[in-house]
């Protein structure tokens, strides 16, 4: 076993206490909140931070509940208008898109779970600083720099975002929900 596994248990094998205090002085802190390092690192160096300039954490808190509706100004209500409804937008699709919103010049990279409790869920999202030399340099990263990849996270390019654009489903019924192969040479 790698170091990295080593580290996964020993997240895993935290006890109640300890992500108690954990998460008392996370629910004192602003809802978004830039780290020096990732609580994770092993899951955050799986979805590719690396420990370099041009990359950072932010941490994101998220309230847990349905998702309210907005609100209509004027005009006639629907007959069934309830206060709440059910997104297809998961909380940790909702923590990047607000987390981009915050730093606008750099790009989501990718995000994950940390914790939750009663009341939030937490999850870290790794940015990428598109402007930074050391990340137009490095050939493995640099594609995300291209115009092709500006708000990426709004348009469902991130994993996070995938799972509403049926890119992680095959087989019956999900005929529709991918352009065909015909359209998608008629498109070129």
């Amino acid at each position: 076993m790698g170091v990295y596994a080593y580290i996964r248990k020993a997240f895993q094998k935290q006890t109640k206490e300890e992500l108690q205090k954990k998460l008392i002085v996370w629910r004192r802190e602003e809802s978004t909140v830039r780290l020096d390092h990732p609580t994770r690192i092993d899951r955050a160096r799986n979805l590719g931070y690396k420990a370099k300039q041009g990359y950072f954490v932010v941490r994101q808190r998220v309230p847990r509940g349905g998702h309210y509706r907005p609100h209509y100004r004027n005009g006639k209500k629907p007959r069934r208008n309830t206060s709440r409804m059910v997104l297809d937008i998961s909380y940790r699709r909702i923590a990047e898109m607000r987390v981009a919103r915050k730093y606008k010049n750099c790009e989501v990279l990718n995000s994950y779970y940390v914790a939750k409790d009663g009341q939030y869920y937490w999850h870290e999202v790794i940015m990428v600083d598109k402007a930074h030399p050391s990340i137009l340099n490095d050939k493995k990263i640099s594609w995300i720099a291209r115009p092709a990849h500006n708000g990426r996270v709004f348009r469902g390019l991130t994993s996070a975002g995938r799972k509403g654009r049926a890119l992680q489903k095959k087989g019956k019924g999900v005929e529709k929900a991918r352009p065909s192969q015909a359209a998608h040479r008629n498109r070129l």
